[in-house]
């Protein structure tokens, strides 16, 4: 006679103690005494060297980010893999090089004035009875990276960090990816801070007037050209039908500037730089505009890149040198751009007065 057995039935487990935890274990947080209060500046980001090698792997996490190259990932990353990265970094570490070190930066000239803001206005704050703010600087891409610099700021203590990204003009491609990375990095954290944000300050009385100083202070020093330029990153034109207000912000910006220097509409005009692929971009663009200036007449050109508060690659190797070279081999004569806002006094003013403005009801004295 054949008897069954009962299997045995199968131990429970607690899947916790098979798989990793998501959420890593932390120390205690700090007493509400002792917690702190953090600014964290984000700028778009740089390669670690002037090199192809180091280009790549930039240019790998800058131009696969959805939020700025809005194609399908099942189109866009054959091109993006199997053709862009395997051309375009030797080019792109080529303009790198022609600007590494330049105007008084050690490496990259983004990462080096981004610093130097972080310096600045660590004394600002000081200052403005404000000195128990941290301050501190990552990069969307590249290095520091948004959540190492997070990590940080969480370890000095910070439990209140507002997130200030240095584009005063808001865009999908630019402000929404620096919130992006900071709700990626939330994610993995057993203990979030409290976080806050700042969209914009296209209009923000003091970037304007730091602006309106910067000019004014060309002009003293080297004379009036016959108009003022103002280039602004470019964006594929379908971002203003699909709801993003940053062409609109930058026009904004560019006619309070406007206003503040007392300009005509004959004086200046806006353009918009850094075309990439051949979808339509905003217009007008800025290198064939300088050149149809210097063909009509336009002998001498002021450039100005308001929507930049760091020299970089577009500003010192895009504007500087291409865009110069262009507007001279087309019969103009005296080309002199406007550095950006970079380490100016009222630029770090501003910058303190808008961190100070979104800080409100957070505890910032030491």
């Amino acid at each position: 006679m054949r008897i069954l057995v009962p299997a045995r039935p199968a131990p429970l487990v607690d899947s916790c103690t098979i798989a990793p935890m998501r959420f890593a274990p932390e120390p205690p947080a700090p007493a509400a005494h002792a917690a702190r209060t953090a600014i964290l500046l984000c700028n778009l980001g740089t390669p670690a060297a002037p090199t192809a090698a180091a280009v790549r792997p930039y240019l790998a996490e800058f131009l696969g980010d959805q939020r700025v190259v809005e194609i399908p990932r099942l189109l866009w990353w054959p091109i993006l893999h199997g053709i862009i990265l395997r051309l375009r970094p030797r080019a792109s570490a080529e303009k790198y090089r022609q600007v590494w070190d330049q105007g008084g930066a050690s490496g990259s000239p983004l990462l080096h004035w981004t610093q130097v803001q972080v310096r600045m206005l660590r004394g600002w704050l000081s200052h403005a009875d404000a000195g128990g703010v941290l301050v501190a600087a990552a990069m969307r891409y590249g290095s520091p990276s948004i959540a190492s610099q997070l990590d940080a700021l969480k370890a000095q203590g910070a439990q209140r960090i507002l997130i200030l990204p240095l584009y005063p003009q808001y865009s999908c491609t630019t402000t929404a990816s620096v919130c992006d990375a900071v709700y990626a990095w939330a994610s993995t954290q057993r203990h979030i801070p409290e976080l806050r944000f700042v969209q914009r300050y296209y209009d923000h009385p003091g970037y304007i007037a730091a602006l309106a100083a910067s000019v004014r202070a060309h002009w003293q020093d080297h004379g009036r050209a016959e108009k003022l330029l103002m280039s602004f990153h470019g964006v594929p034109l379908r971002t203003r039908t699909l709801g993003d207000p940053y062409i609109d912000e930058c026009h904004a910006t560019g006619q309070l500037l406007a206003q503040a220097l007392g300009l005509s509409e004959q004086d200046y005009c806006i353009t918009f730089q850094s075309r990439f692929g051949k979808a339509q971009w905003v217009e007008p663009y800025t290198q064939p505009t300088v050149e149809a200036l210097a063909r009509s007449g336009t002998c001498s050109l002021d450039v100005i890149c308001p929507g930049f508060t760091s020299d970089c690659i577009e500003t010192l190797e895009e504007i500087n040198m291409e865009v110069r070279q262009a507007f001279l081999e087309n019969g103009g004569q005296e080309y002199r751009y406007i550095p950006c806002l970079n380490d100016r006094a009222d630029w770090i003013t501003a910058l303190r007065d808008i961190g100070l403005q979104h800080l409100q009801g957070w505890p910032v004295q030491g």
